[in-house]
């Protein structure tokens, strides 16, 4: 029997293996771990002494890890997260929920979710939140390695390896500056609005995605005049004139929508859902348990009914018992 975790190393060896490979150079590790550069070198060269191999070639400036580090750091997180669990176990046996919540969600997701962990932790003032906001295409990277407890998609993707947990409507909707002639359109077909210069999310997004899917299904081509890598910057790419976009309606709710115009569309608007999702493999945190139930019951109906405040028209895409549930929390009030 293979007595390797006998010499292995620390589990501060592993942090730091684990840290360097993440961030992707022993200088931004540095910044994470608060730990000199020299330090981790050394810490590093230790770990692999004790394995016998080495973790990592130096290419350039560029740290190409071995197949042998590959494996470690595989191990690393194994390990650490264990540790991890063990840690928000015993914190719920001592009644204190405390622990660390590991979100990842896709960038448009950053408008409500903060309004979700804001309540989430009035309730558990104990817990740590480490919130990743990143497009689709990484939010899917994250996924692929188990890195957060939960995942927040518009556009989740079909696997069966993800439990998913629909929680809230994402409508895609078409704008346009107020001055704009479409603007002053009671309708508009889906052939016109794509002829007008069009502004749109950049690669990997889940919003690009799902127009793109969409337009697939139309036949429609869209006249793309620019990429822009952010929500906030397209609404005032807009407001510029610069063009027309399609974004999502929690946008304009929590980012406003001064200058702006919504389009009414023929085939617009886009309706996805926003759905959490997590790795069956993975066992669920007690604090990520938490989160779930939360979200699924006090968290969902605030949302709702914030978000009915907000945009009224949004109403059209809840069913009646949804839109009853929003209308007694609100007499609780």
């Amino acid at each position: 029997m293979s007595r390797l975790h006998a010499y292995i190393g620390t589990f501060r060896q592993l942090e730091i293996l684990l840290a360097v490979y993440e961030q992707g150079s022993i200088s931004a590790a540095t910044k994470v771990l608060f730990l000199t550069q020299p330090t981790i070198s050394m810490q590093l060269k230790k770990l692999g002494d004790a394995i016998g191999l080495p973790l990592y070639d130096q290419v350039g400036k560029r740290l190409v890890f071995t197949e042998a580090g590959v494996a470690a750091v595989g191990a690393a997180r194994d390990i650490l997260g264990r540790l991890e669990l063990l840690d928000a176990d015993l914190a719920d046996l001592k009644e204190l929920k405390a622990g660390t919540l590991r979100i990842s969600v896709v960038t448009t997701a950053k408008y409500f979710i903060p309004h979700l962990l804001g309540e989430f932790c009035k309730l558990y003032p104990e817990i740590d939140v480490q919130l990743n906001v990143a497009n689709r295409e990484q939010v899917l990277e994250r996924l692929e390695r188990g890195a957060d407890d939960l995942y927040v998609f518009s556009h989740a993707p079909n696997r069966d390896d993800i439990e998913l947990f629909d929680f809230l409507p994402s409508p895609l909707v078409a704008i346009a500056p107020k001055d704009h002639p479409l603007a002053k359109m009671k309708k508009v077909s889906l052939e016109q609005f794509a002829e007008y210069p069009f502004l749109m999310r950049e690669l990997g997004s889940g919003t690009r995605f799902a127009i793109e899917e969409h337009m697939k299904q139309f036949g429609i081509t869209l006249n793309l005049k620019m990429t822009i890598e952010s929500n906030e910057a397209i609404r005032h790419a807009v407001m510029a004139g610069l063009g027309v976009s399609i974004l999502s309606s929690h946008t304009l709710a929590y980012g406003g929508h001064i200058g702006l115009q919504e389009i009414n569309v023929s085939k617009i608007p886009i309706v996805l859902h926003w759905q959490l999702a997590r790795l069956k493999s993975k066992k669920a945190s007690i604090i990520a348990c938490a989160f779930l139930d939360y979200v699924n019951g006090q968290g969902r109906k605030k949302l709702l009914h914030d978000l009915c405040l907000e945009q009224p028209h949004m109403r059209r895409y809840f069913d009646q018992n949804t839109m009853a549930s929003v209308a007694n929390s609100s007499e609780s009030k």
